[in-house]
């Protein structure tokens, strides 16, 4: 098929990447001219596991191309796929304006029929503002085409979105006429071939399902942080209950690790858009509230227990710091723990040297370029240098068997702040540390 994607950030750069692979003809549209110019050059602007490589050979088989102007695949393409960014409004709603923005263009330049996918994630009910969108240019136009809009929510976990779009869990498809199930049952047949995981049903429940199923592994995320903060108070041990509540197949063991917070683009933003919804339609929504109330206060605990074990003023204090990414994978920094956990300590007089895999370049030019009393390590143990603790916030694979020794004595203190409890307390117990964890606290 041939394909017109419009938007290359994470969901419109994998999605079209992935559609590419399987043979279709891909065209990815946007109007951010230095983002194209470099994605032609092979220059790939953001951090996805196999995203670079299947991005390269696609662009090689041509199979897939960047362009500035929607004009150039639009007369031929089948089907476009919408993957522009709907940002967080000051009043927690998704803004749609680039949207429809990019429904009305296409309203005014397209001239065969087509299918149009809300790829985005969008509120309920978008669907209809995009058609009415393209209508609209249509009728401006006095011309007839038939066009039919569909929603298709992404699933992608950043870190794993190549497998996950590859290999899905389900396809979730939303439409009104057998023409758009029919057009989209062919794109994706080569992704289901092993099983048929393709859901469909109508347009207001597929964009539904989006929102529930991420403010759902919210609400996991926060359950168990709320039970490890009462495991702290009463001498549990969370880590343990994790386990005793894990193998219980109602419950599971995803998403049910206690932390320091989840961040990234979208269970943040998709929990506040789902409570505003909630509003606008005269419903309350107390758990997804209560989601987000206990999310907040998670991403200040480690900083709390640093405060809490040297005091409110940190002047003449450092501390090392290991993970700035929302999680391992990504050098995704979007609403991360490490941005509130090192501001609310450099407020107080504390100097910062992080170390991240990948999210160095993201804290230097955009979420930490403000913020003073932080230098960037190269390795994760020269970030130890002189240190007065070391302060972990993101499970990065290469930070879960370190070398404590070399930690103890580059150290000025043997503490260690775990937002993420990757170590065995017994260990570090016997190698004469102070550690701190999430839900269980140990002091030697």
């Amino acid at each position: 098929m041939k394909i017109t994607v419009i938007g290359t950030g994470y969901v419109g750069l994998v999605t079209g990447t992935c559609f590419a692979e399987m043979g279709n003809k891909v065209s990815c549209i946007d109007i951010d001219t230095k983002k194209i110019d470099a994605l032609k050059e092979g220059i790939i602007p953001i951090y996805e596991p196999g995203l670079e490589t299947m991005v390269l050979k696609n662009v090689a088989n041509n199979n897939l191309n960047f362009s500035t102007k929607l004009s150039e695949s639009l007369p031929t393409t089948e089907i476009v796929f919408i993957a522009v960014g709907t940002p967080m409004g000051d009043d927690g709603s998704a803004d749609l304006q680039y949207v429809l923005a990019v429904a009305a263009q296409l309203g005014k330049e397209m001239t065969h029929p087509i299918i149009v996918v809300d790829k985005s994630t969008v509120p309920i009910g978008t669907a209809d503002k995009v058609k009415a969108a393209i209508q609209k240019e249509l009728d401006k136009r006095k011309v007839t085409i038939d066009f039919h809009v569909v929603s298709n929510p992404e699933f992608l976990k950043e870190g794993a979105a190549i497998n996950d779009f590859m290999k899905p869990d389900r396809v979730v498809i939303g439409a009104d006429n057998e023409i758009a199930f029919s057009k989209m049952r062919t794109l994706y047949a080569p992704f289901l071939r092993n099983h048929d995981r393709l859901i469909e049903m109508d347009i207001r429940s597929a964009e539904m399902t989006k929102y529930a199923a991420n403010a759902m592994l919210a609400t996991k995320i926060s359950f168990m942080n709320e039970v490890s903060n009462i495991c702290e108070l009463v001498g549990a041990d969370v880590n343990k209950v994790r386990l005793g509540i894990g193998s219980d197949n109602r419950i599971g063991y995803s998403f049910i690790y206690p932390g320091c917070g989840y961040g990234g683009s979208c269970f943040p933003k998709d929990v506040k858009a789902l409570k505003k919804i909630a509003e606008e339609h005269g419903y309350h929504a107390q758990l997804i509230n209560s989601v987000e109330t206990v999310n907040n206060n998670q991403k200040l605990v480690i900083a709390n227990k640093v405060i809490k074990r040297f005091g409110e003023n940190l002047k003449g204090k450092t501390f090392a710091l290991w993970g700035l990414a929302f999680k391992p994978g990504t050098d995704d920094m979007r609403e991360a723990p490490a941005i509130y956990v090192i501001k609310e300590l450099v407020k107080r007089g504390a100097k910062i040297q992080a170390y991240d895999p990948k999210a160095i370049t993201e804290a230097k030019d955009f979420y930490l370029k403000d913020v003073k009393g932080i230098t960037y390590g190269n390795a994760k143990y020269e970030t130890l240098n002189n240190a007065d603790a070391l302060i972990l916030l993101t499970e990065w694979k290469e930070f879960r068997s370190p070398d404590f020794d070399e930690i103890k004595s580059q150290l000025n203190n043997p503490i260690i702040f775990d937002g993420r409890n990757q170590y065995n307390i017994f260990n570090l117990e016997e190698k004469g540390f102070e550690y701190y964890q999430i839900g269980k606290r140990f002091e030697k």
